[in-house]
């Protein structure tokens, strides 16, 4: 809950979202603000992460060794595309932004904070996950995380369950996912799958993201071979990568 408001919360809020008394939530952040990951404004009296979290993040990444296999690849495919290239892995039931490199050099720049979750359903990234699963759980992974306001997204995002599966159709039949102005109004976006070399299971996503007016369906199509070579390719270096080997063992036990 934090992560989301930049101006902290209230003891209340923390007890109301987790279910616990107000007692109760304001001996655990009391616990963690003694451990660093929280503090609390004098002045406001409310709560905000510290950047232990981050730092912790950030740490395991590179000792993962997922952006030392990755970064190359991103950033060739970023020069390509002239657009924001970013990269997730697979997290139990959501998508984790984990590495990223920026293409455009001028003009509008596309470029989203990073470490959060992509919303699944009218997302390039989540789509592209989601079409390598069964219709049944993929939707069950939508309803979990919630459609959000109408107002959240953008005018071409799928309203219904039916136009989420015709999505998802599309994607399975392409290779791809392609989404224009659904995530959000002015932006367009398509991505491809990640798979594990050896299990075949989906462990991350590689995207191609930008401004509609410049990201046109026209340059998408040109985009989608280098898309899907560079998620090849990423598929194929996987195995160096701790995170990855985790994540396809997690997968194919699940």
């Amino acid at each position: 809950m934090m992560s989301t408001r930049m101006g902290g919360v209230s003891v209340t809020v923390v007890a109301d979202e987790i279910g616990l008394p107000k007692s109760g939530a304001h001996r655990l952040l009391a616990d963690l603000i003694r451990l660093g990951y929280v503090r609390q404004d004098a002045e406001t009296e409310r709560y905000h992460l510290t950047t232990r979290l981050i730092s912790i993040g950030l740490a395991h990444l590179s000792a993962s060794g997922v952006t030392d296999i990755s970064q190359p690849i991103l950033d060739r495919l970023a020069s390509e595309s002239g657009e924001l290239v970013r990269m997730t892995v697979v997290d139990g039931d959501h998508l984790t932004w984990v590495a990223k490199a920026q293409g455009a050099r001028s003009g509008l720049r596309y470029d989203p904070e990073m470490g959060g979750h992509p919303t699944l359903f009218c997302t390039a990234t989540g789509q592209a996950w989601l079409a390598t699963l069964s219709e049944d759980e993929a939707i069950a992974l939508v309803v979990k995380q919630g459609f959000g306001r109408l107002d959240e997204h953008g005018p071409n995002a799928p309203r219904t369950i039916s136009a989420f599966v015709e999505a998802l159709g599309r994607a399975r039949a392409n290779g791809y996912a392609h989404v224009d102005q659904a995530a959000d109004a002015g932006t367009a976006a398509l991505a491809a799958a990640i798979l594990h070399p050896r299990t075949g299971a989906t462990i991350g996503t590689v995207s191609i993201a930008g401004p509609s007016s410049r990201l046109t369906p026209a340059l998408a199509g040109r985009l989608t071979a280098p898309l899907i070579a560079a998620a090849k390719e990423l598929s194929a270096a996987s195995a160096g990568s701790e995170l990855f080997t985790e994540k396809a063992a997690s997968r194919a036990a699940g």
